[in-house]
């Protein structure tokens, strides 16, 4: 079917822009539901079924039998929410209202006392992945969505990058700006 993928002319990329769009509007609310099912989630399930049609979009041409679009579609939709799961059990996610046990306590005082140049300094010590969104979030005022629009992941890695950045961001505070278990490096002698 040169719709749903094949090249076959110069106007082909109209057709196949048409077809993408007949295959989202046909596929997206079951596929949706599946991928509901499988994560639970609402964020979780978008993200698996955009994710889903960006890949049919970058590799869907490669499909010789169009017969077998929706297949294709579940299965790559289920490799996705393994590969998900799988990072998720490597780096597990916790909803930041879930750990405030763990985090240190902060008064308001020790809130007063900073300020903002000196969070822009705290923040520019978090690891790399939760600069970026810590930033876009609380500097810019993004929202989730806007932010994982903005650096290309999905909505569930922004939050979680968000969580894990704050509680960062919090130990640095507490600890005066130096890392839990950092040493300082100066000149002895």
């Amino acid at each position: 079917m040169r719709a749903l993928g094949g090249h076959t002319s110069n106007d082909s990329r109209m057709s196949d822009e048409l077809g993408f769009e007949s295959l989202v509007a046909r596929y997206y609310g079951p596929l949706y539901q599946f991928a509901f099912s499988l994560t639970r989630t609402e964020a979780d399930a978008c993200d698996l079924a955009q994710q889903t049609f960006y890949i049919w979009a970058t590799k869907g041409h490669q499909l010789r039998d169009g017969s077998k679009v929706k297949t294709w579609l579940f299965t790559t939709l289920h490799r996705e929410f393994l590969n998900m799961r799988r990072k998720v059990v490597r780096f597990p996610h916790f909803e930041l209202s879930e750990m405030e046990q763990e985090l240190p306590a902060i008064s308001p005082g020790m809130v007063n006392a900073l300020d903002a140049a000196r969070v822009v300094e705290l923040l520019g010590q978090v690891n790399d992945p939760y600069q970026a969104p810590l930033a876009l979030f609380y500097m810019e005022d993004y929202s989730y969505k806007e932010i994982a629009d903005i650096l290309e992941v999905p909505l569930g890695t922004v939050q979680s990058r968000i969580s894990r950045g704050m509680a960062q961001l919090q130990q640095l505070i507490a600890n005066g700006g130096s890392a839990p278990g950092s040493v300082e490096k100066e000149a002895h002698g």
